[in-house]
């Protein structure tokens, strides 16, 4: 593995960071401290430092002559999980947990800054974007909207995840779709109440629920292409009070995930139809809300080209996987690179045995693999700033 000296030297500091943003967790738009350290070594740096983006977003600007400008995200939020790691640097914060790794993220961001602070890429600018939010509530979107692209219009952009089950020392890196759209929905099925042993006086939106559930899956399984993957997942049913009374509504809620973005136009239109056709024919009426939360991750071609060839250069080519499957899960680094060329990968965490995989409370993120995430950050600004991927 090709890891510079002067990253090697880093490693003892790295963990240090890593544990002490474990230690200390935080939600979605409430990472105040985790941003405040975040600055602070920014500035400890010598980096041009710009606070207040989506309320708790950093960025770290390095600027090196003219040239291009790449984009390096880190995400910086924590999950509502109590954890079970028993780790001596475990959650001090009861209910929160750094449960998905992004102290791991931050931590590598936080090395490639002070790396690339100290031996400048270029010519070029490198901007460093810490992001808060990532889970769930989009804080990539809300940094876009309060103007992150204006203020530092970027080339291109690169992000990494740690990927449990895929071994520690490889990173997977692919062009096109690598995780997938969030949508959300909410079905409200309103038929008429009646009597549990009467159900001839009522409309049953139970029976009517089952069988719209089962309508949506035929959407998945045949009317949409086999190799064009696809999930509709109902995950809440909600009717009823009393065992003996039919209800007058039952609410469905779940999520929906496609990897194109033609798939997901014609399923939420599909929902709706079958929905509202099946809810007419039992005579009782549907109204299905969807909310489309994260678009799919896509990646470019040209940008994915130069972070697996950043990737080979550091770990060699068999280390670099190329044709992994795409993940049904979703990332918000989508809104950027809706916006950006630019490329999303995985680097590799060992082993997910004993529960140890993302958003559980057994989960770790291995201090092994910090000095790898700092140098493919590194590699990868020098590369898009040269324009090669030689």
């Amino acid at each position: 593995m090709n890891i510079t000296p002067a990253i090697k030297a880093m490693e003892d500091q790295l963990v240090e960071w890593r544990h002490a943003l474990h230690r200390r967790p935080e939600l979605a738009f409430e990472e105040h401290e985790t941003a405040a350290f975040i600055a602070a070594e920014l500035r400890r740096f010598g980096l041009e430092v710009h606070e207040g983006l989506a309320g708790t977003g950093v960025i770290g600007v390095l600027r090196n002559g003219e040239g291009p400008t790449v984009g390096l995200r880190a995400d910086i939020d924590a999950l509502p999980i109590s954890e079970l790691t028993g780790a001596d640097y475990a959650s001090e914060i009861p209910g929160k947990m750094h449960a998905c790794g992004h102290d791991g993220h931050t931590t590598m961001l936080l090395g490639a800054a002070q790396a690339m602070a100290a031996d400048p890429p270029g010519p070029g600018t490198v901007v460093f974007i810490f992001q808060p939010a990532e889970e769930n509530e989009g804080g990539a979107r809300v940094m876009i909207e309060d103007g992150l692209l204006d203020q530092f219009p970027l080339d291109s952009t690169f992000a990494l995840h740690n990927w449990p089950g895929l071994e520690a020392g490889k990173i997977a890196m692919r062009a096109g779709p690598v995780m997938a759209a969030f949508d959300t929905f909410e079905l409200k099925v309103m038929g008429k109440g009646s009597h549990g042993a009467m159900p001839h006086e009522g409309i049953d939106p139970i029976t009517l629920a089952a069988q719209l559930q089962l309508a949506w899956q035929t959407i998945v399984s045949r009317a949409v292409d086999p190799t064009d993957a696809t999930v509709i997942s109902v995950t809440q049913i909600h009717a009823g009070h009393t065992l003996n009374v039919i209800p007058d509504e039952v609410i469905l809620r779940g999520t929906v995930r496609t990897l194109r973005p033609a798939t997901r136009d014609f399923v939420q239109v599909e929902m709706t139809r079958r929905a509202e056709m099946i809810a007419e024919a039992f005579h009782a009426k549907a109204e299905l809300t969807y909310q489309r939360r994260y678009p799919a991750t896509i990646n470019d071609a040209g940008a994915a080209e130069t972070a697996r060839r950043a990737a080979e250069a550091i770990v060699g080519r068999d280390a670099v996987q190329v044709d992994y499957a795409p993940s049904m899960a979703s990332e918000d680094f989508a809104f950027l690179l809706d916006k950006v060329p630019g490329a999303y990968g995985w680097i590799g965490n060992g082993s997910a045995e004993g529960g140890r995989n993302l958003h559980s409370p057994h989960y770790d993120f291995n201090d092994a693999i910090l000095p790898l995430g700092v140098q493919f950050f590194v590699e990868v600004a020098h590369r898009a700033l040269a324009g090669s991927n030689d």
